[in-house]
């Protein structure tokens, strides 16, 4: 009883004194309201300039401020961008080097980097969640590259932006504004400066600073030399000449930025030896901007001379290269083609024979030259002018034609989609019976068009359906091995490319390999299981800023481990596959993935009767112990029995693909587009009675009664010999339902 009254009276105590502050706080007046001349002198020393140092000199400028007296800064993520270093500059000239990339979000577009300073003055953040609409405020930034400017105006409004709560606000936002912060009156930072509105130069989009503050509270540090490593080229693969900003990421090379030789060119030449003799070279090439000029280069000498095959104000172009001036090029064809599709990808191969050079487009041969002017050399990419173009599945070989199906193979296959066309094919010959009559003939075209349309999505939905049992097929053949041979980096990327046919698993597969490289010769590895736990938790949470995702745990991305390996963010359960993997490969014993109820950790024991220890990956790789796991997850403070066994590959499988589903299930997107995921789940695991019984009804709703009932059917053939009556009942008269 004495008990009990303490504890009451120190509750009282504590709620008489949260009382009290609140009612103080209240008591007290807001700051003064000022007047943007006033606030232009006071923050001006919190706001910083930012610049990427490129190869060539400034990539791009952007705006910041200071949060805290010790050197951070916040900032746009697409404003310091991937691997450039980046330099600070303050009010009064001083500049500094970044020297850590403090936390990064690539859900809001946000990012903290730390300099080397102290005594910073730093902005005050207030609440974006109290804004409203008409409050007056400020912008400051430094557009186009002049610092420390200011701009008045209003709030308009909360808005969604593609699943993002921004600021709309009435001020005008130039190229170099981003990252700037917006103020209220009283000099509170409100949101940073993000989008510029496509409809009118006054209006402009902030990133709530409520969102800055998790970002503060929950950081993901990686030192800047380790951020000049993401999204760089492999040098062991490119050599990138006359500069340009030539980035990689998810497979496919990105370049930006003019070139430094004459016309904005740049090259990118791989390292890939090329055959003697006759050789090709191929590239799928997309261009933003359809007036500059971007594709394939071959034949170089590795400075000027070389030849290069290029998409070009929308025609495709061969040159000769001999020289580092307009004088010394020599345009040998420039001609359009229906083939090659503006803004799309299209596939430019080029053969080069001894006596001549023969280029295709996305697969029709369009340019034949005598030129002999160069050969051997070195093949890659090439660009000019500003134009901003992307590159993916570059290859190099003696035939890189794609073969045509086998006769047999052909015929098969067109008899099986005869059936999708039959319907178009017969209206087609009605129409010469009704042009006679023009508003009967449209009529007619219309409806020709909406079946043309209708059989157009049928033959979409069957390449999917394909595709997905394909990477099904891959899947299951992987998980069939023996235990400890099944891939599960492998499993976890097709589960990903499932959903994604552009995935190109062999990059991300040199990428993991590439990270085992960074710690194979590391002593703490060899030292055993409690020493490599540690290095491997340091090289992924501390050197290279992976994280669990704040601001949208649902999103799809977070499953796919691709995503989660470029943007370094991600479910406990992919941190974990990534992590257990890494321990894998590096032959450290005794790591394993533990399916905790809540949340999935890595494991480890130092021998095969040491302790259970725990990593929570999604925590930055805290260490906690099993007492302290179960105080987190469980009621009781217990976990139920097997929670604390290693799983299956399959098992941490099957639980990446329910991540999937309630994505799905959250989003309220179609049944039909969960349905992948029941059929990959059930594939897997046959004998899932809850996804069976879910397909089941998903099936009848969407009217497809015979997949129903071959669901129903399999649930009353599995029915358990003990199981209630009634719900056999409710099957049988299911099944029957779906007979009518």
């Amino acid at each position: 009883m004495r008990t009990v009254s303490l504890l009451l009276l120190t509750c009282l105590m504590i709620g008489q004194a949260d009382a009290a502050s609140k009612s103080k706080a209240e008591s007290q007046p807001a700051a003064p309201a000022q007047t943007a001349t006033e606030l232009a002198a006071t923050i001006r020393p919190s706001l910083v300039k930012i610049t990427q140092i490129g190869r060539e000199g400034t990539d791009g400028i952007g705006s910041g401020f200071i949060v805290s007296e010790d050197g951070l800064i916040a900032t746009n993520l697409h404003v310091i961008g991937e691997a450039r270093r980046l330099q600070i500059e303050m009010h009064d000239g001083k500049t500094y080097n970044v020297t850590v990339v403090q936390a990064s979000d690539s859900h809001h577009d946000l990012a903290l980097l730390k300099i080397d300073a102290k005594g910073l003055k730093p902005l005050p953040l207030g609440d974006s969640s109290t804004v409203r609409q008409g409050d007056p405020i400020v912008a400051m930034g430094a557009p186009e590259g002049l610092g420390f400017s200011i701009v008045q105006g209003v709030l308009s409004a909360t808005r969604d932006v593609d699943g993002l709560e921004m600021l709309q606000v009435a001020v005008p936002i130039e190229k170099g504004n981003s990252g700037g912060p917006l103020l209220d009156m009283q000099g509170n930072v409100l949101g940073l400066l993000t989008l510029k509105s496509l409809k009118t130069d006054n209006l402009g989009f902030a990133m709530p600073v409520n969102d800055l503050k998790s970002l503060i509270e929950k950081p993901n540090p990686v030192p800047m030399s380790r951020w000049l490593t993401i999204g760089a080229l492999n040098p062991k693969q490119w050599q990138a000449h006359l500069g340009a900003q030539w980035t990689q990421h998810a497979g496919v090379i990105r370049s930006e930025f003019s070139g430094a030789g004459f016309g904005g060119r740049a090259l990118c030449l791989s390292t890939q030896k090329v055959p003697e003799g006759t050789f090709e070279i191929a590239v799928n090439v997309r261009l933003e901007d359809e007036s500059g000029a971007a594709g394939l280069t071959f034949c170089s000498d590795g400075a000027d001379k070389h030849y290069g095959f290029y998409a070009s104000g929308g025609k495709l172009r061969l040159t000769r290269f001999d020289g580092s001036d307009v004088y010394s090029w020599t345009i040998l064809a420039d001609v359009p083609s229906d083939a090659y599709k503006s803004s799309e990808w299209n596939t430019l191969r080029v053969r080069v024979e001894p006596g001549r050079i023969v280029c295709f487009v996305n697969g029709q041969q369009i340019i034949e030259s005598d030129d002999t002017g160069l050969r051997g050399g070195s093949g890659g990419l090439c660009k000019f002018r500003t134009t901003v173009a992307q590159f993916r599945n570059f290859r190099i070989g003696t035939d890189l034609a794609e073969k045509p199906l086998q006769p047999e193979v052909a015929s098969q296959l067109r008899s099986k989609l005869e059936e999708y066309i039959a319907a178009a094919a017969t209206a087609d010959k009605t129409l010469d019976g009704l042009l006679e009559n023009p508003a009967a003939a449209r009529r007619v075209l219309v409806e020709q068009r909406r079946k043309l349309e209708e059989e157009a999505a049928k033959l979409r939905d069957l390449e999917h359906e394909l595709h997905r049992r394909a990477m099904t097929k891959e899947i299951l053949a992987e998980l069939a091995k023996p235990e400890p041979e099944i891939n599960l980096l492998r499993c976890a990327l097709l589960l990903a490319r499932h959903d994604n046919p552009e995935i190109d698993i062999a990059t991300y597969m040199n990428s993991f390999k590439s990270m085992v490289l960074d710690l194979k010769d590391d002593p703490e590895i060899s030292k055993g299981t409690i020493p490599a736990v540690k290095r491997i938790s340091r090289y992924l949470f501390e050197e290279n800023g992976f994280h669990g995702s704040r601001g949208d745990y649902s999103s799809r991305s977070n499953s796919y481990l691709n995503e989660v390996i470029d943007d370094r963010e991600g479910l406990p359960i992919t941190l974990s596959v990534l992590y257990v993997e890494l321990a894998s490969a590096l032959g450290v014993q005794g790591v394993f993935g533990v399916p905790l109820p809540g949340k999935f950790m890595v494991g480890y024991r130092d021998g095969p009767e040491g302790e259970l220890q725990l990593v929570d990956v999604f925590e930055h790789g805290k260490l906690v112990t099993v007492e302290e796991a179960a105080l987190d997850l469980t009621e009781d403070g217990h976990f139920p029995e097997g929670a604390l066994s290693p799983t299956t590959k399959q098992a941490i499988l099957l639980r990446m693909l329910r991540n999937l589903m309630s994505s799905v299930f959250d989003a309220s997107r179609s049944l039909r587009e969960s349905l992948p995921y029941l059929n990959l789940v059930l594939a897997i695991d046959p004998q899932s009675t809850g996804e069976r019984l879910t397909r089941a009804q998903m099936r009848q709703r969407l009217g497809e009664k015979a997949g129903a009932r071959e669901d129903v059917t399999w649930l009353i053939e599995n029915f358990p010999a003990d199981g209630p009556p009634e719900l056999i009942q409710q099957l049988d008269r299911w099944m029957q339902s779906l007979q009518d």
